[in-house]
């Protein structure tokens, strides 16, 4: 994913989470996306192991972003897994430091449920008690404030689907957005229909703005 900090923006970057399958790998890579997450903490209804990650990534284009999603996992254990897949980039859920992974080869993504105050790069999602893929929407006119107060990306996730997701950043303007439940024809499938469809709606919302 690029940084837009000092680059204006060319288009709103689409991440789609918690990838299980190599269909749905192929599924990203048609639609257009520009991440795709895999989910490798065990606690996830779509964890898969880091050596299935791995050949996952490997099928996934130099064009597209692979991020690992962790959650309260030690920098130890996170360097290993980047070690092993490959990913370019972390994304942490839990209450992690930050600065404990800056030595990593990797771009780092902080997950944010608000309200809490936001540093860094940031992903902000709904605040419920589990860690992602609960389809919950949370108040967006915190975006407002998060951007403000950072200056840096701000992505969206929560509850996004191919209905709701151009209002998202039709209210927004978010530098990118996250769905994984959003996505899916079951937990672990996702379903190419709606991927494309989601794509489709991001690109017309974010040509209304333009």
């Amino acid at each position: 994913m690029r940084h837009c900090a000092t680059d204006a923006q060319v288009s709103v970057q689409i991440k789609i989470c918690g990838v299980c399958r190599s269909a749905d790998v192929d599924a990203c890579v048609q639609a257009g996306v520009d991440a795709i997450g895999f989910n490798c903490w065990p606690g996830s209804p779509r964890y898969v192991r880091a050596h299935d990650a791995a050949w996952l990534v490997s099928n996934v284009p130099a064009s597209i972003l692979p991020v690992g999603v962790f959650v309260k996992a030690s920098p130890e254990e996170v360097a290993e897994t980047v070690r092993i897949t490959r990913f370019r980039a972390i994304q942490l859920h839990g209450d992690e430091d930050p600065t404990s992974y800056a030595h990593l080869p990797v771009e780092i993504i902080q997950v944010i449920r608000p309200p809490p105050a936001c540093v860094g790069r940031v992903l902000l999602d709904s605040h419920v008690a589990q860690f992602g893929g609960v389809g919950r929407t949370f108040d967006w006119g915190l975006v407002s404030l998060a951007k403000d107060r950072l200056g840096c990306d701000v992505l969206i996730g929560g509850g996004l689907t191919p209905d709701n997701v151009g209002a998202a950043i039709r209210a927004t303007q978010p530098w990118g957005v996250d769905v994984a439940s959003g996505v899916e024809s079951s937990p672990r499938v996702k379903d190419s229909q709606k991927i494309r469809d989601f794509v489709a709606a991001v690109r017309s919302a974010e040509a209304e703005l333009k």
